[in-house]
């Protein structure tokens, strides 16, 4: 690395590419290859306490996750090296068809100025990318590769030592009858949630936007301000009111229903009630989006449509259908793909409302209302089952991203965007 510059006479280039070379072969030799075999190994020996006579003596061991992050971090470190031994190539290839061609060669200030004028942006883009690629793509490879390892349970670093282990924790997912019961009946829950949550405040906002935009309807104003208040309180606030609210013993709600002379219902306590109650409560704070968003799209459309529908004899409900909602389904499309996929990671409403509970026996560290996102923040923070975590945390990216793109696609706004393009 420099050499080739040095052959071309670029003496101060040369100088640097080499010096680049040789610091990245150090590394490589005393750190980069040790560490690329620690994630390879996850480590030879174990920490803890050894007896050696009739004393013990504490062993500082291999810790299997620093290896696997070392290792990561060397991987970038060799894949950042190799990247400019690739531009190291390229520049003096360049210049060596420029003196073969007989034409003088750049010094190192004009060579400066040359890639100041063309790569500019590059070179202010270029920490950025660094500084994303170690704070951002590192925690997500290891998120991902955590999930290829037995790392949870028992079997903690540095006491114990983590091995790879394939698909084996995908497997016991499906396999092993108390994870995979939990699994499908979370997972199941998870998209039953989605869908109901998702139709409900849509459905609904489009409902309160269209009674707003009724020309009898006054005080348009007032009544946006008053339905937009749920969504300006803050998420945190909302839930935590609404928790007491529908709290089975000393809540609001059921003292007045018993002043009515009926039983309190188990709003929190019993599996369906509690799912009901979730879904009220996600309504009350989703609708007013759903509606702002629609009241936009209701002033974008233009009143002759309606007016020649009048003219033909179409009634209101053909309106609606044949101009309305084609409106409205053009432009909030894709904003409704997000809120299905919201939803599934809908953390919030779940945690701060029932925090997955009621408990419900048959589930392995789950309750009766955990989605797939609060199950994994179980699984990660109160019971340490960090494969099985990183797992599920794979497959909802699966899901998402999945279900996201192939609708994207399919939505007219996409189409139409893609045509113009």
């Amino acid at each position: 690395m420099g050499l080739g510059q040095l052959y071309n006479r670029q003496w101060i280039k040369g100088v640097l590419f080499l010096a680049i070379g040789v610091l990245g072969w150090y590394f490589f030799i005393t750190d980069l290859a040790e560490s690329i075999r620690g994630l390879i190994t996850l480590g030879d020996q174990a920490g803890g306490l050894v007896k050696v006579g009739k004393q013990f003596k504490r062993v500082e061991g291999d810790h299997s996750v620093y290896l696997m992050i070392e290792g990561l971090i060397a991987f970038i470190v060799m894949g950042i090296i190799a990247f400019l031994y690739t531009l190291n190539v390229k520049d003096a290839s360049q210049t060596g068809k420029l003196r073969d061609a007989g034409k003088d060669i750049y010094s190192f200030r004009q060579t400066l100025t040359n890639v100041n004028e063309k790569y500019f942006p590059f070179i202010i883009l270029f920490l950025p990318i660094i500084v994303t690629i170690f704070l951002t793509v590192l925690p997500l490879v290891f998120s991902i590769l955590i999930a290829f390892t037995n790392f949870g349970g028992n079997n903690l670093p540095p006491g114990k030592l983590v091995d790879w282990t394939g698909f084996k924790t995908f497997l016991n997912l499906v396999q092993l009858k108390t994870w995979s019961r939990t699994f499908a009946g979370v997972l199941s829950w998870t998209l039953i949630w989605a869908v109901i949550a998702t139709v409900t405040t849509y459905f609904a906002g489009i409902l309160v936007a269209l009674l707003i935009e009724q020309p009898r309807v006054r005080l348009k104003k007032l009544w946006r301000t008053v339905l937009i208040i749920p969504f300006a309180i803050p998420n945190l606030v909302s839930l935590l009111v609404m928790r007491n609210l529908f709290n089975n013993q000393f809540g609001p709600i059921n003292d007045y229903l018993r002043m009515f002379g009926l039983q309190g219902l188990p709003w929190l306590t019993d599996p369906f009630w509690a799912k009901i109650t979730v879904i009220l409560v996600n309504m009350w704070i989703g609708i007013p989006v759903s509606m702002i968003l629609v009241c936009g799209v209701l002033t974008t459309i233009p009143r002759d449509m309606y007016e020649a529908a009048e003219v033909d004899g179409a009634n209101p409900f053909q309106k609606f259908k044949n101009i309305t909602m084609p409106f409205v389904l053009f432009a909030t499309a894709p904003i409704l793909i997000m809120q299905f996929a919201g939803n599934i990671n809908n953390f919030n409403v779940i945690f701060l409302l029932t925090n997955g509970d009621p408990v419900n026996p048959k589930y392995q560290y789950a309750g009766s209302t955990d989605l797939l996102i609060t199950w994994l923040y179980k699984l990660t923070l109160n019971n340490q089952e960090y494969n099985f975590a990183s797992a599920l945390g794979i497959i909802i990216f699966v899901m998402i991203a999945t279900f996201s793109i192939y609708n994207f696609r399919k939505t007219k706004s996409f189409k139409e965007e893609d045509m113009i393009q």
